[in-house]
């Protein structure tokens, strides 16, 4: 019975495979292909149902219906049981269709004699394109055997699909990526930019989806993952940065070209009729589509490790793979499904942008590329799918979208504003050796955000009177292993002389919640940014705690240091950390390296329970810096990592603004030095806001400086402070509004 299955499922993939080389207009070849799938497998109905847009699916083709209803019928996501298998992306086997929870009786059909259904949605690694069906008068269930035939003639229409072969309402063949297209997405970092399309791995184009010889499929394959195994033995014997991999990718390579299970999966494919290729890719959608509805977050991120063991692989199939030979454009935008931190790494600045399909704004690749200074959308649906190399594109990270192949106006307008932005930004570099001092003589520190090596060439150039935060965890998250103690000392020291005697926080290894080191182990949490993550860590973990704490006194080398502890949320928190730091100088001293003169020790509030430590706490500490992307996320209970919240509270709501003048007032007190440090701060609306409620130094990233110090200069200080002191007491929600009406009063446009 298999091998007559199998034998039956070749013959129909090889009709399909006649149909697809034929030449004939797009619509000819569906009908064509509804024929042959419901001739093949003795029913009375095949229809094909192709999204027209993300929520509507609409009948494109159909052996059985009445002709009359092609592209007249239409259904939402979730209607009916077309519109449930494409919404659940699940097969639907019913014997008595009309009895099936969910059915919709759509008249123009004619469907109302037919009983049976099966249908199978039309995707591609979990992008959903349509929905086919079989149906016949029968009132029967269909086999496994017919299940599978159906789905291997799905995968192959989505690949026709893909290819852009059935284009609009019935049209003939179209050729894709021609037509300008828009793009929405969410911003992580904002900015401008133009340029040309570079895919980071540019999708593997599959032409060769049906075979008739499964023994030499099957060889080809087998030869594709002993050259793909010799490839991950050598990355893992040398363990060194080959090609931006993480750790994970090269376990993941031995887990899967030595999966037994996974491998006579694909033979199974091969042997009912698909090419190796095209059963490699099936396996994929199938693996992928499992990972993507996992509730652990940590093994949702791995679809990035599945993919690429997949794309290799299928590159080695197809011959696809010297996409990285190819000559990167004069003004590089990167496109991207998603990217590791050590392969942006690899871009450095080379890059004039960057858009990912997925992504989150905590993120490893939105914290480098915030600390490079390169505009980044994420979120930007089905861009991948349009973009070809080459091709020109803008990035508008402030009005959140992305135009792929704009028209002349759109281009010329969106020059306009670049040019507008250049110049603004040459008025600002005027300011740069002025001091940050208000109209009513208040002097602001305005401080510089830093992680990367690559950032502190700005310091100097960008006004800025030091680096407020250095992040430590950016040499971490971008190694394969732990960095070794020497390392990071060499790491700390050139900073230092970076900075050139200008004063330098380092915040110590701040790792968890969205930031996991590929070479620990993960610990799999319901919520982790409640959970295992920063001083924590450190904690726990004393001896990594220890170690970049000696690398920091030995790269201070005597010189003055400041070094910060991240997410302290109860006092003994930072007297433990700081016990730990007194035990390192003590050996220091006793191991004869020269140790500083100065050093300060402080924390990061972060969450709300330490603005209401002692007083005694505020008297210990040598500095405090707000962490406002945390503690604004903690304050309002708003994920910054969930787009449906994050958006709702604004850092200018009076409760929020009582609530920073309550920690600028036990500091005041207390006489401990106070900054903020966090996007907020580098917006000139908000920054005024923070300045003028009492917060004297600012840290923020390098471009964000000019404008905040530009509009600081012009404003008086008192006067807003008073302003917002008497709207925090007379009315509740946020007073954006009212600071925008009140710069604008005073003939400012913020």
């Amino acid at each position: 019975m298999a091998e007559t299955a199998q034998s039956e499922s070749r013959k129909l993939l090889g009709r399909l495979r006649d149909t697809m080389a034929d030449d004939r207009a797009g619509q000819t070849r569906l009908n064509e292909i509804t024929r042959i799938i419901a001739d093949s497998m003795n029913c009375e109905v095949c229809s094909i149902y192709l999204f027209r847009d993300t929520i509507t699916l609409e009948l494109c083709a159909s052996e059985g219906l009445n002709a009359e209803a092609v592209h007249k019928t239409r259904l939402r996501m979730g209607e009916g049981l077309v519109g449930r298998v494409a919404e659940r992306g699940s097969v639907i086997n019913a014997a008595d269709a009309p009895k099936e929870k969910g059915f919709r009786y759509m008249p123009e059909t004619g469907e109302e004699i037919y009983s049976s259904f099966l249908g199978v949605p039309i995707q591609r690694l979990g992008q959903g394109l349509g929905v086919l069906v079989v149906q016949s008068k029968e009132k029967r269930k269909f086999t496994a055997d017919e299940i599978y035939g159906v789905e291997v003639v799905a995968m192959v229409l989505a690949e026709m699909s893909e290819l852009g072969a059935f284009i609009g309402e019935g049209e003939a063949l179209k050729a894709p990526h021609q037509e300008a297209a828009v793009f929405k997405g969410t911003t992580a970092q904002e900015g401008f930019a133009s340029g040309q399309v570079w895919l980071h791995e540019p999708r593997v184009v599959l032409t060769n989806l049906v075979s008739d010889e499964p023994e030499q499929e099957k060889e080809r394959l087998h030869n594709a993952l002993n050259e793909l195994r010799t490839y991950a033995k050598g990355l893992l014997k040398r363990h060194g940065r080959v090609s931006g991999e993480t750790l994970d990718v090269l376990e993941a390579y031995a887990m899967f070209v030595n999966s037994q299970g996974w491998i006579k999966r694909i033979e199974s494919d091969i042997e009912k009729g698909l090419s190796a290729e095209a059963a490699v890719e099936k396996q994929q959608s199938v693996a992928r589509a499992r990972l993507a509805k996992a509730p652990d977050a940590y093994l949702r991120e791995r679809l990035h490790d599945l993919d690429d063991m997949s794309n290799r692989l299928l590159r080695l199939l197809t011959g696809q793979g010297d996409y990285q030979t190819s000559e990167m454009p004069q003004k590089p935008i990167l496109v991207a499904s998603s990217i590791g931190p050590a392969e942006l790494l690899d871009y450095g600045r080379k890059l004039n942008g960057i858009i990912l399909e997925e992504g989150s704004v905590g993120s490893h690749a939105t914290i480098i590329a915030r600390a490079i200074g390169i505009p980044l959308l994420i979120h930007v649906d089905n861009i991948t799918t349009e973009a070809l190399n080459g091709d020109p594109i803008l990035v508008d990270a402030e009005q959140e979208l992305v135009h792929l192949r704009p028209d002349e106006s759109v281009a010329q307008a969106f020059q306009d504003r670049m040019a507008m932005a250049t110049q603004a930004q040459k008025r600002y570099a005027a300011l740069r050796d002025k001091k940050a001092i208000s109209q009513c003589n208040r002097k602001i520190e305005i401080l510089m955000n830093a992680g990367l090596m690559v950032d502190l060439p700005n310091l100097k150039g960008s006004g800025a009177e030091g680096v407020g935060l250095f992040r430590t965890e950016l040499q971490f998250l971008a190694s394969q292993k732990m960095p070794r103690r020497a390392e990071l000392s060499e790491t700390y020291s050139r900073v230092m002389d970076a900075a050139d005697g200008l004063s330098v926080v380092f915040l110590t290894l701040d790792i968890g919640s969205d930031k996991v080191l590929p070479y620990m182990n993960h610990v799999s949490e319901p919520n982790p940014a409640l959970g295992w993550r920063a001083i924590r860590v450190g904690l726990d973990k004393r001896g990594i705690l220890r170690m970049q704490l000696q690398a920091l006194l030995r790269g201070a080398a005597g010189r003055p240091i400041a070094i910060m502890f991240p997410f302290i949320t109860v006092p003994s928190e930072f007297y433990e950390a700081r016990g730990e730091f007194e035990k390192v100088l003590q050996q220091e001293r006793q191991l004869g390296h020269k140790i500083p003169e100065d050093i300060k020790i402080g924390a990061m509030l972060e969450t709300p329970a330490l603005a209401y430590a002692p007083d005694q706490f505020f008297q210990d500490v040598d500095f405090l810096s707000i962490g406002g992307n945390d503690l604004k996320q903690f304050f309002f209970a708003a994920d910054r990592e969930n787009e449906m919240v994050r958006k709702r509270y604004d850092i200018l709501n009076t409760s929020y603004m009582r609530f920073l003048s309550h920690i600028v007032k036990r500091c005041d007190e207390n006489n401990t030095k106070l900054s903020y440090c966090g996007e907020d701060a580098g917006k000139p609306l908000e920054a005024m806001a923070l300045s003028a409620i009492g917060l004297n130094s600012l840290s923020m990233r390098a471009a964000s400086i000019g404008p905040v110090k530009h509009l600081l200069m012009r404003t008086h200080l008192g006067e807003l402070e008073t302003f917002i002191e008497g709207i925090c007491h007379s009315q509740h929600g946020s007073i954006r509004s009212d600071l925008t009406g009140y710069f604008a009063q005073n003939g400012t446009i913020v």
